[in-house]
């Protein structure tokens, strides 16, 4: 059985705050540890049916960002519900779902720039 290993740090402020992001796997094409400003893991724990989650994010990382990794997160969820179930009607539901919330983020984002 082979291995394959993904490390993250996480830097923090005294506060505990992120400040930093840094990941790398080993297999990886980057030889280089990669920079990132946010993440979100998830892991299904069956014993207890329940998913554990680790949500993080920098100081760094600004809404309109957020706005657009949720987005593509979704969809990249649609992704892989389809290819795990096959459930084609129900994927296309989440990422009609995601379009929208992208599209009204993107409203939302315009609406308060021009009140400011």
């Amino acid at each position: 059985m082979q291995k394959s290993t993904i490390t993250i740090d996480i830097m923090l402020d005294p506060n505990k705050i992120p400040q930093q992001i840094n990941w790398q796997a080993s297999d990886s094409t980057a030889e280089m540890t990669q920079k990132s400003k946010a993440m979100c893991l998830a892991f299904w724990d069956a014993a207890d049916q329940t998913a554990m989650r680790i949500d993080l994010w920098t100081k760094d990382m600004m809404v309109d960002e957020m706005g657009d990794f949720f987005y593509q997160m979704m969809m990249s969820m649609a992704d892989t519900f389809d290819r795990a179930t096959q459930q084609h009607e129900l994927t296309s539901e989440m990422k009609t779902f995601a379009k929208q919330f992208h599209e009204k983020f993107k409203a939302q984002m315009i609406n308060e720039q021009s009140t400011n």
